[in-house]
Order: C-alpha cells, then structure tokens, then sequence
C-alpha cells in the first residue's frame, strides 16, 4: 500500500529557474490522488521562502508547511544544542539562521556548511579548520558530491566537508540527506516507512537513503543522474524511471489497480 510520497525538488521537479518538462502537470495528476505528499530538500543556496517562490513560479502548486529543507532540520539542531556557529552557508540560505550567528566577540563552538559557493576560499576554510583544532563541531547540512546547475554539473559542498575533517581529524554530523532521520521525520504518525516512495535524482542520497530509511526508492534519470547510477547501490533502487512524469504516473497507475482490485 502507498500511503506517502517524498520528492525531491532540484533536479528532480526542477533544475534552477527550469522546470523538468512535464512535471508541473504530472505534480498536479499525483495531488489529486489519495496521498500525502511532502517535499525533502537538501538545497542550501536558499532560503525556504526563496525555495518556495521560485518553486510558484515555476507554476507548481506546492504548500511552504509540506518543504522539509535540511537548512531547517540544521536549525533546530543548533537551537537544541545551544550552540553558537561560524556559518559558511550561501547568502540566501542566511535568512534561515536569523539570530544563531555567534557574536563577532565571542568564538564558535560550532562551524556549519551549507552549499556556499562564495565561503570556499582558503581562508575562509582555514578559519574554519582553526576553530575545528580548538575543538569546535563540525555539521554538514549536506555532503552531496555534485549537482545539476543550469550550465553543467557543479561541485557540492562535500569535498570541502571530508577535507575539512581529513585535516582537522575530527567528524561532521551530517543532518540532511541520506540522514536516517531526515526521511522519518516528514512521514505523518499513521503512516509506516514501508508505505512511503521517496523519488529523486540522486542515487546516495535521495534513493539509498530513503531505502536505508526503510522507504521505497524511485530514482529518476534526470537532473545530476549520470548512466549506470542505479548499478551504483546495493540494493537497487526500488524503480528507475525516465523522469519524475514517468514515476508519478506508475503510482497513479498501482493506485487505481488497487482501487480497482479492492472494489
């Protein structure tokens, strides 16, 4: 039984300020079932209400409340821990961090990565190392290797987050994808993990995570995708599909053969 979907946005809805071709419309054919859907990014460029305007824009019907952002799930880690970060995180994402900064007078405990293009440079990554020495906690929003940008594919902030370990020898905490908790956590409280589809383009996080999670995993051939990914993991995805189209209208299809079955 399919109870709750779990899509990923860039790359698999959209890629930048485009939109995959068909997936507005295949988004709407899925929400008129009867289905909870929910949104799991690992998008630190932006914040959520930036994600979510451009998503409007690009003409998907999407409710802010049903985009679980791993800039949130980082948020409220912090707040719980009570800890004061040095943020290396994109310029639009900060919104998402109003009042966590440490104070200019006092020294990180703490040193946060989003996907922060204008924050890699060396010494920007050497402040962070020296507070790593000094004990500070290293956290990764994410740790993706690569994603699809509208010019080609870009580098994630992964390498930056192993090289920062390699050196200064300690471990992140990764809180977005493939975390374990982070596909639990959108799940509503009636609904098991093996009743949930997470879809996306990325093979590690978006479909061995959620596979690991106990959720089925739809991997679509779109976005940072590259040929023979689904070979790539043990087990294999639970379906591969062309792109988020095709995968949307298999639900519907499984859906209205149960319906049909049931009645």
């Amino acid at each position: 039984m399919i109870k709750q979907i779990l899509i990923d946005l860039s790359g698999t809805l959209h890629i930048e300020n485009q939109a995959i071709p068909g997936a507005v419309e295949a988004l709407k054919r899925l929400a008129q079932q009867n289905l909870k859907i929910k949104f799991v990014t690992n998008t630190t460029k932006e914040s959520k209400r930036i994600l979510h305007d451009r998503l409007t824009n690009l003409g998907f019907t999407v409710n802010k409340n049903d985009i679980l952002s791993s800039l949130g799930a980082c948020r409220n880690l912090i707040e719980k821990n009570n800890l004061k970060p040095m943020l290396m995180i994109a310029p639009d994402a900060l919104e998402d961090f109003e009042g966590l900064a440490c104070p200019r007078n006092e020294t990180p405990n703490a040193v946060v990565i989003g996907l922060a293009p204008t924050e890699f440079n060396y010494a920007r990554l050497n402040e962070a190392f020296r507070y790593l020495q000094n004990g500070a906690q290293l956290i990764a929003i994410h740790a993706g290797k690569y994603y699809k940008s509208s010019d080609g594919m870009s580098l994630g902030p992964g390498c930056f987050v192993k090289g920062l370990e390699y050196s200064a020898q300690c471990s992140a905490t990764l809180v977005g994808k493939p975390n374990k908790l982070f596909f639990q956590s959108p799940l509503d409280e009636d609904v098991k993990p093996a009743e949930a589809i997470m879809i996306g383009d990325d093979v590690t996080d978006d479909v061995k995570g959620a596979m690991d999670a106990g959720l089925r995993g739809y991997l679509v051939k779109t976005g940072k995708y590259r040929e023979g990914d689904e070979s790539k993991i043990s087990p294999a995805p639970t379906a591969v599909f062309s792109s988020f189209v095709e995968a949307a209208d298999k639900i519907i299809e499984q859906l209205t053969q149960k319906t049909v079955y049931c009645t």
